[in-house]
């Protein structure tokens, strides 16, 4: 498994600049839930202390984390496509500071710089890729140990 990409990081530096002057600082308290799945997507952040955990809603009492984010770590990618809304939830499991990122300002800035929007894609496309693949190896892995009781 590959190492997962971190957003600003893996940003050329002018361009990492440019995209930094949209972010805002905000801070998220242990156990709040910052979205919930079938909500309006319309922002994300980059995590820059504490981590959250993206969780997937199984029963109406049940919900399972899919994914654990930390420093550095995109969260939040629905902004991005129709239909806007989030296909998880995620809640702070410690203190958490990130930069938030609001989609519409972003977006623009990707279409009047169209070299920072494709590298933004790219960027945010292998962080998906990433992800799915680290999802579909936990879910072999309850999978298989339920199979094995």
């Amino acid at each position: 498994m590959t190492k997962a990409t971190k957003l600003l990081t893996a940003l050329p530096p002018p361009q990492r600049g440019r995209l930094m002057e949209l972010a805002h600082e905000v801070s998220f308290p242990e156990d709040t839930r910052i979205f919930e799945a079938g909500g309006r997507a319309d922002r994300f952040w980059v995590i820059r202390s504490g981590s959250v955990s993206l969780t997937q809603q199984v029963t109406s009492i049940q919900r399972v984390t899919v994914a654990s984010l930390g420093a550095g770590d995109l969260l939040g990618w629905s902004w991005l496509f129709p239909p806007y809304e989030w296909d998880f939830g995620a809640e702070a499991f410690s203190p958490v500071r990130a930069y938030e990122f609001h989609a519409q300002p972003v977006l623009r800035l990707c279409e009047e710089e169209p070299a920072l929007g494709l590298t933004l894609m790219r960027i945010v496309a292998e962080i998906l890729a990433h992800r799915l693949e680290t999802t579909r190896n936990k879910l072999m892995e309850q999978y298989s140990m339920r199979r094995s009781r």
